[in-house]
């Protein structure tokens, strides 16, 4: 399912899914990104809750297989490099933009591997245009 991305071939879903499957083992997206490190550290002490810099917990390769995706997904996916060029905007550096890319490619990856439906570049787009993103 995960070479059905545009921009993604054998090398970089077999990385990803060497370190992602079995997908059930992740109960929802967010958890599979926590996995690969790239999600904030948390700092939690009674009454202080705040997130530092992304936490590197997880295998670096599995960070990488998914920052691969990310990469591949902003130069062959429209809805990708938009996305890429409004971060960008915001003032974000590239590396900065492409981890925020990666949260998003990580949920998309997560949804086919549980749905085993192929990736549909338009049907992606509209999901995003309903929501208002």
């Amino acid at each position: 399912m995960l070479i059905s991305l545009p921009g993604v071939a054998i090398i970089r879903a077999a990385g990803f899914a060497a370190h992602s499957l079995p997908i059930n083992r992740y109960p929802d997206a967010a958890h599979l990104y926590s996995a690969t490190g790239l999600a904030p550290a948390l700092y939690e002490s009674a009454t202080v809750h705040r997130t530092g810099r992304i936490s590197r917990q997880g295998l670096a390769e599995h960070r990488d297989a998914l920052m691969g995706i990310a990469w591949g997904l902003s130069r062959y996916s429209p809805s990708f490099a938009e996305r890429d060029c409004q971060y960008r905007s915001r003032g974000m550096t590239p590396i900065q933009a492409l981890v925020a890319l990666a949260r998003h490619a990580c949920r998309l990856a997560y949804r086919l591997l549980t749905s085993q439906e192929p990736f549909d570049e338009e049907r992606y787009r509209q999901g995003r245009q309903s929501r208002g993103r």
